[in-house]
């Protein structure tokens, strides 16, 4: 599993990578957010720890950027912002966890571990034409998902949302993205047929105990994957 840290603080990066690697990741170290940004865009890492506040980038705007650009690699924050707004601000920006200084090592190493293992929740395609997230696969040709053995028929809109939710595990999509995605060339309906439709969507692919995949963010919109942060 290859981890890339990004932290100006010296005398914290250059010991975490040292416990990393000990704990047998593969450790890559940036000191600011320049060359973090540029090493996150040109490799393919399974984690990224970013430092919240960093000279050049902030770990923020790279994770932004990585989310733009369609990555979804899983991304933990360590940073000494400790509000409910720094959270939701970091969450919102696409991060997946959320780490305040000075945090206790084996809780850090805890927190990697969750978040490599729910590295299984990114979205990736099989073959042309087919999305996976979690247990969650769509064949986006025929409307059609499937999940633990159950075949799920969908009608256009919501293969459509679907497909539009795996494409962007993780990052908040709004309201108006959603219906400027979904009608596109059309007369857009009212703002209510988005949350029916999420609705119709929740009880086809949620069906018992399985895995919640959509998450609401109230007042704003919604956002797709197998797990978060409680602080939401």
């Amino acid at each position: 599993m290859r981890i890339l840290l990004v932290d100006d603080e010296v005398e914290l990066t250059d010991p975490l990578s040292r416990v990393l690697t000990r704990e047998g990741y593969t450790v890559d170290a940036a000191y600011d957010g320049a060359n973090g940004s540029q090493l996150a865009t040109a490799s393919n890492y399974d984690l990224l720890i970013l430092d919240w506040m960093l000279p050049g980038k902030t770990g923020l705007e790279i994770c932004q950027e990585l989310r733009r650009q369609g990555k979804n690699t899983p991304v933990l924050f360590l940073t000494a912002k400790d509000t409910l707004d720094d959270r939701v601000q970091g969450l919102d920006a696409g991060a997946d966890d959320y780490l305040v200084k000075p945090f206790e090592l084996r809780e850090l190493l805890a927190r990697v571990r969750a978040l490599l293992r729910r590295g299984g929740s990114q979205t990736y395609e099989t073959t042309p034409g087919r999305l996976v997230v979690a247990d969650l696969e769509l064949d986006c040709d025929n409307q059609v998902a499937y999940r633990q053995g159950r075949i799920i028929e969908l009608s256009q809109k919501e293969s459509q949302l679907l497909q539009y939710f795996m494409e962007h595990t993780g990052q908040l999509l709004t309201h108006a993205q959603i219906m400027e995605h979904l009608w596109q060339d059309e007369e857009q309906p009212s703002s209510n047929v988005i949350a029916a439709l999420i609705r119709l969507l929740r009880r086809k692919i949620e069906v018992g105990k399985e895995t919640t995949l959509i998450h609401t963010v109230y007042g704003k919109g919604y956002r797709f994957g197998a797990a978060f942060v409680e602080a939401i």
